[in-house]
């Protein structure tokens, strides 16, 4: 299927945002990253957030995220997978931890899985931006989410414990996300 111009005029005039105008050369359909948008991410992304990806595939960016600071990250430096997917933006990115952390909201496995509100299908909307979900990624870490939980027991330690929980926390920085250094 192709998209012709009447088409794109169309979704365009309908104020759909330019990240879900189909590109007139996408195979299938599929939608593309308009280059606003990777443009935005590139020149002023989040606070701590740095990206890069290949141009033959545009599609699967390696994120590098600094530990904010004044909290039990600061220091660490993760590495995530950030991937879109074909039907993009009408269907959310996935995005993975490659750096363990210490986190209610993030696997303690070396899958790195995020529960993310803003990615889950019942809440992605075609409107959003990757610069948000970065944004929202960077502040799981100022602010984790311990009722929202893929770690039960890192949760319970988050809301019973805090001081344990940042001991632990610091401990997987200085063990995964510092070269152990």
């Amino acid at each position: 299927m192709r998209f012709t111009s009447s088409l794109i005029t169309l979704l365009t005039a309908a104020a759909v945002p330019a990240a879900c105008v189909p590109a007139a050369d996408s195979p299938n359909g599929a939608v593309s990253l308009t280059p606003n948008e990777l443009q935005e991410c590139e020149s002023s992304p989040p606070e701590g957030v740095t990206i890069a990806y290949s141009e033959t595939n545009i599609h699967v960016w390696t994120v590098t995220l600094q530990g904010p600071a004044g909290t039990a990250y600061q220091g660490g430096v993760f590495t995530l997978t950030l991937t879109l997917p074909t039907e993009y933006p009408f269907k959310a990115p996935s995005v993975v931890f490659n750096t363990r952390i210490w986190h209610p909201n993030v696997t303690n496995d070396n899958a790195g899985n995020i529960c993310l509100s803003i990615l889950k299908p019942e809440n992605w909307k075609p409107a959003s931006r990757i610069k948000g979900v970065l944004e929202a990624v960077r502040q799981l870490l100022v602010e984790p989410l311990p009722d929202d939980a893929l770690e039960a027991r890192i949760a319970d330690e988050y809301k019973n414990n805090r001081a344990e929980f940042d001991k632990n926390a610091k401990s997987y920085v200085q063990r995964y996300a510092t070269g152990g250094k």
